[in-house]
């Protein structure tokens, strides 16, 4: 009797707790948790990923491509991205303090809110790059702004006004 009542009960509950999941999609749930701190991620493919809120921190992304990735509010602190491809990713509320971008082609890239003050920007390419937020020191400052061009296509902006140059 009790084995009869809770057969329609189960039907019913299996689909309300597996929905969720389903909708999710497996590569939503695994890159949320996902922390490559402290690797040696060489020549890594991160092209259009969904690396959202993913923490790279002090990690080794030499010549890695995340062109047109989403990287919003990912950290790369301390990360060495030397000639890794950046192109169109959205780099907005992502922390790059004290990261290495050495050659790095950061062209039609969205950096808007990223935290980046202590970070090494050496060529660089940065056409269509947008810095709106981005607080720089000085020197960096002057440096972008020598080879700032573009207009980003994503917000519209131009890379020498998201870097108030004068």
């Amino acid at each position: 009797m009790m084995r009869r009542l809770l057969r329609p009960l189960a039907l019913l509950l299996v689909p309300l707790l597996v929905l969720p999941l389903l909708l999710l999609g497996p590569a939503s749930r695994a890159e949320a948790a996902m922390d490559y701190a402290k690797q040696v991620l060489i020549g890594h493919d991160f092209a259009g990923a969904d690396l959202r809120g993913v923490t790279f921190n002090l990690t080794n992304l030499r010549e890695a491509d995340f062109h047109g990735a989403d990287l919003r509010g990912a950290s790369l602190f301390g990360a060495k991205l030397q000639d890794a491809n950046l192109a169109g990713a959205d780099l907005s509320d992502a922390t790059l303090d004290s990261a290495v971008l050495d050659g790095t082609d950061l062209r039609n890239a969205v950096l808007e809110n990223a935290f980046a003050f202590n970070t090494k920007f050496s060529n660089v390419l940065i056409e269509g790059a947008d810095f709106t937020n981005v607080p720089f020191r000085g020197d960096v400052l002057k440096t972008l702004c020598a080879s700032a061009s573009g207009t980003n296509p994503t917000t519209g902006r131009t890379t020498r006004d998201t870097l108030t140059c004068s």
